[in-house]
């Protein structure tokens, strides 16, 4: 089981579902366009402090960041009241 595959599968379909670029969704979690390519493509490690930031921007539990089709994200009042922070 590739947790890293699985992580980042989640995070490129939640993304897509709610329309948003790399860019944007990158700076909703408070990460650069960079490390959000890495985690999506795998070929980055998430830290503990990331995954927190992903379950509270995301609106999800850290089980569901490897269960790709868990996670329906959208670009929510939510999300934004979390990147004003």
């Amino acid at each position: 089981m590739d947790l890293g595959r699985l992580l980042g599968e989640t995070l490129l379909r939640a993304r897509r579902e709610a329309g948003v670029t790399q860019g944007e969704m990158a700076r909703m979690l408070g990460l650069s366009r960079p490390t959000l390519n890495r985690l999506e493509s795998a070929s980055q490690n998430v830290t503990l402090r990331t995954l927190a930031q992903l379950c509270r921007t995301l609106g999800c539990e850290p089980g569901d960041l490897f269960r790709p089709g868990r996670v329906h994200w959208e670009r929510s009042a939510r999300a934004r009241r979390h990147r004003a922070r």
